[in-house]
């Protein structure tokens, strides 16, 4: 039994459940037949059983988390529809009223009207009449809800029920800004940051291998990850090696090589060889899913200057009462001291100040920032140091070919002709930069031999073979393994740089500089920092030294840190932040110790479908723009 839905039969191809009559057939059947590999469903009201057909190779247990799914989403649905029944109900009637008032009709048609009003007015203001009652009863004082059911009361003592919806109707939208605005940054930050796989391959004893759901897979279990697939845990490989495209976790673009005894984390991808990895955390405690609590925590947080509105709040809550005392004792009329409580001024303050801090979320959202708490907008203002993240914050994210260097006898476009006839068929962020030279330059690339295969070295290069004579696409390492001489063009190229040589029949074609361009519009987001009072501007990256000591020489930053480590950044970020407002701009996984250390941490380039195609510019614009605040 599951969710009150039961399997009746499972057959190959052919799955019955015994669900609740409650639920609604039509939906649950158009929504069971959009499921891929679902061909047909169909309700048998006399069983009162779903009968599925199905592909043969969809698991029950897909189904059942599919079901699972509609009835959360059903659940949804129901809930967010009674969130808008109060501004609906409030709404309508307080126009119904309006008009009945203002019309000719009857006495009687006016008293119903009236007393409909108000019996709207408290049934949809029960929540917030009992919070204020009940803050009263047991912390002996008032609250900004107590001052707000005290205004609904005396609007209907003074026959005013209109007024008394208007400021119910004003306090559920509010409630409702805040909700929606976290929902939306829960629901997006799950899209961006799921890990989408559902099985993996469990070693058993005596080394069988078995398909399992993601979810048994427990600590201290072996699993075994293949050329291509997504790696599903975080653990240490015991056996294997190969090479992981990490963008997600560390946010460089070039793949890591691994084997045995390197760590590995779920979210990250194989490009190639296989491994086999000891489990060492799962769910709930992989860095994928910590940094997806770590955000949806951080939504919660709110502004100093909201807590100091609700001080200011509930301290104003006996001056409004006394205010009203006062009123009363001077003129003797009672409709004049209700007045001075319908007033409510207490519910501006609360409102304001939301409706300001929403309205700044709302600019930023429109424009592709998306801020997960109002205390960070109030933050932004005392920034007086950012530290970026390099690639894909400062950098596009993708390699370009930055130099071509060619050996005696040959010229460039030899070098980036012969790399392109064995890159061709790559999907090595490398081997993008180089088919993406051999374009600009119009380079025709060469067919290889009929029946050549491409030689892969993990982590090395690769080679193939062009007119019977071999081609060798790799590193310094793998050149000095195949005995290529190299020594006459290494005096030209810095040791720390990102390069690939190219060779040609045991002789060596030339050298290829891969570099990671910097984003468009970069330059004068840094001048903008500066010219709003920023006075230190900080890279870290886990790149090399002589790449970050490049980049920040471009940009004229005031210092970078190379080569550091998620931990490393989280130690600068907190060594920075002891002297200011610190702001931290990332775009991995592995930024999220340093992002959740500093006062302002803005994530972005979480997947190539969202912010990664904005240059960052714009989230530094937003950020400076004194507009935003306002």
């Amino acid at each position: 039994m599951m969710f009150g839905v039961k399997v009746a039969h499972s057959l190959p191809g052919r799955t019955r459940f015994y669900i609740p009559k409650h639920l609604e057939i039509s939906r649950i059947e158009a929504w069971l037949r959009s499921f891929p590999g679902v061909y047909s469903v169909n309700y048998k009201q006399v069983t009162g059983s779903l009968l599925i057909y199905h592909h043969i190779n969809l698991s029950l247990d897909n189904l059942k988390s599919f079901i699972r799914k509609y009835r959360h989403t059903i659940s949804q649905v129901t809930s967010s529809w009674k969130k808008f029944v109060p501004v609906i109900a409030c709404g309508t009637i307080f126009l119904i009223n309006w008009y009945l008032q203002r019309s000719s009709y009857s006495p009687i048609v006016k008293a119903v009207s009236y007393w409909i009003s108000s019996l709207t007015a408290i049934s949809t203001s029960y929540e917030v009449i009992k919070d204020g009652v009940v803050h009263v009863l047991k912390e002996r004082k008032g609250n900004a809800n107590t001052l707000t059911a005290a205004s609904i009361f005396a609007s209907l003592y003074m026959k005013n029920p209109g007024s008394a919806l208007i400021i119910t109707l004003m306090s559920t939208i509010s409630e409702l800004l805040t909700d929606y605005t976290s929902e939306q940054t829960k629901h997006y930050i799950h899209s961006v940051l799921k890990l989408d796989i559902s099985y993996a391959w469990r070693v058993k004893e005596k080394g069988v291998e078995e398909k399992v759901l993601v979810e048994k897979i427990q600590v201290g279990d072996q699993v075994v990850i293949f050329t291509g697939e997504k790696i599903p845990v975080d653990g240490i490989i015991i056996e294997g090696n190969g090479t992981a495209d990490e963008a997600s976790i560390t946010g460089e673009y070039m793949p890591r090589e691994i084997s045995g005894g390197d760590n590995v984390y779920a979210g990250s991808v194989l490009q190639s060889g296989h491994i086999t990895v000891t489990v060492e955390k799962v769910g709930e405690d992989t860095a994928l899913s910590k940094i997806v609590k770590l955000l949806e925590e951080a939504q919660e947080k709110r502004a100093p200057i909201q807590n100091i509105a609700d001080t200011i709040a509930e301290k104003m809550v006996p001056v409004s009462f006394g205010l009203a005392l006062v009123t009363f004792f001077f003129t003797r009329n009672l409709n004049r001291a209700m007045s001075m409580l319908v007033i409510d001024f207490i519910c501006g303050i609360k409102l304001s100040t939301a409706t300001a801090l929403y309205a700044s979320i709302g600019r930023a959202a429109k424009e592709g920032a998306i801020v997960k708490g109002s205390d960070h907008i109030e933050k932004m203002s005392k920034l007086n140091t950012v530290i970026l993240d390099k690639t894909g914050t400062i950098t596009e994210g993708t390699p370009v070919v930055q130099q071509v260097i060619a050996a005696k006898g040959f010229n460039q476009e030899d070098v980036i002709r012969l790399a392109a006839a064995a890159e061709k068929n790559s999907t090595h962020p490398i081997a993008d930069a180089i088919m993406k030279q051999a374009k600009d330059w119009n380079i025709l690339i060469p067919t290889r031999d009929k029946n050549a295969q491409i030689e892969t070295a993990v982590g090395k290069g690769i080679s193939t073979w062009l007119d019977g004579k071999r081609v060798v696409v790799g590193s310094l390492r793998f050149m000095n393994e195949l005995k290529i001489k190299t020594t006459t063009l290494l005096q030209h190229m810095q040791n720390d740089e990102n390069v690939i040589y190219v060779a040609y029949d045991q002789t060596l074609v030339g050298i290829v500089s891969i570099f990671d361009k910097i984003r468009s519009g970069m330059h004068r987001a840094v001048n903008n920092l500066r010219h709003q009072g920023i006075n230190d501007i900080i890279m870290l990256t886990g790149d090399k030294r002589t790449v970050a000591r490049e980049m920040a020489r471009r940009l004229k930053l005031n210092w970078y840190h190379a080569e550091a480590l998620p931990e490393d950044k989280a130690f600068y970020v907190k060594r920075y932040g002891r002297t200011g407002a610190v702001m931290m701009v990332g775009d991995g996984i592995n930024d999220a110790p340093a992002l959740a250390h500093a006062h302002v941490g803005v994530t972005m380039g979480l997947n190539e479908q969202t912010l990664l195609q904005k240059p960052v510019t714009l989230l530094l614009r937003l950020i400076t723009q004194k507009c935003f605040l306002s």
